[in-house]
């Protein structure tokens, strides 16, 4: 850092003033931080909707906030909305409903469900038509305010920009699994640009429901030891068989470090560097050569103005599937050369499921808090080593250690891949 509170090259240094998260180990960063060094899991069979005939009945759910019948959409917004207010509380900026800056937003796309669609279609049943439109006269005819409120894109943004009252139209990002990661790149790149002197970045994902499982079964994505949900997630483990899906939000006060000092806020940590690196191999898969990972990787550490044995840590992206775990094993290891054997990795997924469009921002506020406590969180259900993966997990129980720069990993499905360097203040 330098006097005049910018970087090595030149642009102002970003702060992090706040931060909350959701999941399903609890609704804020004590609850969170407790069960995540204690190892617990959050996995749970599915209990809001049937799950007969499913390969897969389980996730890391959060059903404490709103009724199980609420649509997907409605805990989205209702996820986002407290880890972003615990977030804004801790920075103590703007008055309330004023935030002083805009909001760079992670959710998943919008689509109906089935008890919507089903709505729809017997609205329709007397117009003689058919098909799409039939739909089509059934949504022109209705009334629809609240579908109409909530499954749109935008409709998570608007519903944080009126409650939090945030500058400017709300930006939604959508980049897959690398989502929550690029709404705090967006938030950086403001800042650096000079724009804005503040930023709420925010990740929240609710997309347990019947159709998401499905489709990620479809693909053998999901790991189906529905005997022993709790232990389904085992990132890096040799006997890995799939991700677990997950609920959760995540959010960042950001804030260039000189307005954050000029107001006399406690700077909790910083962004120092942001990556990303696109893949145009297939859908689902990472290239076998992991070059659109590893540029993502060495992106953000070229960005952070550091070598890549400044890392403390690494909060691995770690979904527990096959070829996802090689590959980011693969990838750091071309990055971090003979530091990787000296450098803890662990998967929260493990702990929590994946998160999907939130992880990247649920991870980097983990990140922050293993800064901030000088321990590293687990990978649990870590039973056999995997002699293809030779990392050090922080397998199975908390450790203490001091930490001063994490890396965090986001990698994608489209070949949207992303990582973050945080650091102590």
């Amino acid at each position: 850092m330098t006097n005049d509170h910018r970087d090595a090259m030149g642009r102002p240094l970003v702060a992090i003033t706040g931060a909350g998260i959701v999941t399903s180990l609890g609704r804020d960063k004590a609850e969170n931080w407790a069960a995540l060094t204690a190892g617990k899991s959050g996995i749970k069979r599915i209990k809001r909707f049937p799950t007969d005939g499913l390969r897969t009945n389980f996730a890391a759910t959060v059903d404490f906030l709103t009724g199980e019948a609420s649509p997907a959409p409605a805990l989205t917004i209702e996820l986002a909305k407290h880890a972003a207010d615990e977030a804004i509380r801790e920075a103590a900026i703007g008055a309330q409903g004023h935030f002083p800056g805009p909001l760079f937003l992670a959710t998943p796309p919008a689509e109906l469900e089935w008890p919507q669609r089903k709505a729809l279609y017997h609205a329709g049943r007397n117009s003689g038509l058919t098909g799409y439109q039939r739909l089509v006269d059934a949504a022109r005819e209705g009334q629809w305010d609240e579908m109409n409120s909530l499954f749109q894109f935008a409709s998570v943004g608007e519903h944080l920009a009126q409650q939090f009252g945030t500058r400017g139209i709300p930006v939604s990002a959508s980049t897959a699994c690398a989502s929550g990661a690029t709404a705090i790149q967006l938030g950086v790149e403001a800042i650096r640009r000079g724009e804005v002197d503040a930023a709420l970045c925010v990740g929240t994902d609710a997309s347990v429901q019947i159709e998401a499982l499905i489709r990620f079964s479809l693909l053998s994505a999901l790991s189906t030891r529905n005997d022993q949900p709790e232990q389904a997630s085992r990132p890096f483990s040799k006997d890995r068989d799939g991700f677990v899906m997950g609920e959760g939000a995540a959010a960042l006060v950001l804030e260039s470090y000189a307005a954050a000092e000029a107001r006399g806020a406690t700077v909790l940590g910083f962004v120092l560097g942001c990556g990303e690196r696109a893949d145009n191999y297939h859908r689902t898969r990472s290239k076998p050569d992991a070059s659109a990972i590893i540029g993502a990787i060495a992106n953000a550490i070229s960005d952070a103005c550091i070598p890549a044995t400044q890392i403390d840590y690494v909060n691995a992206h770690g979904t527990s599937t096959p070829e996802n775990d090689k590959m980011e094993y693969l990838a750091l290891k071309h990055v971090l050369g003979e530091h990787l054997m000296a450098t803890p990795i662990s998967s929260s997924k493990s702990m929590i499921g994946h998160t999907l469009s939130a992880a990247g921002a649920i991870e980097a506020v983990i990140s922050l808090m293993t800064i901030r406590n000088g321990t590293l969180p687990p990978t649990i259900n870590y039973d056999v080593a995997d002699p293809e993966i030779p990392l050090d997990v922080v397998p199975n129980a908390a450790r203490p250690a001091r930490v001063e720069t994490v890396l965090s990993n986001s990698f994608g499905f489209g070949g949207q891949n992303a990582a973050l360097v945080l650091g102590a203040p």
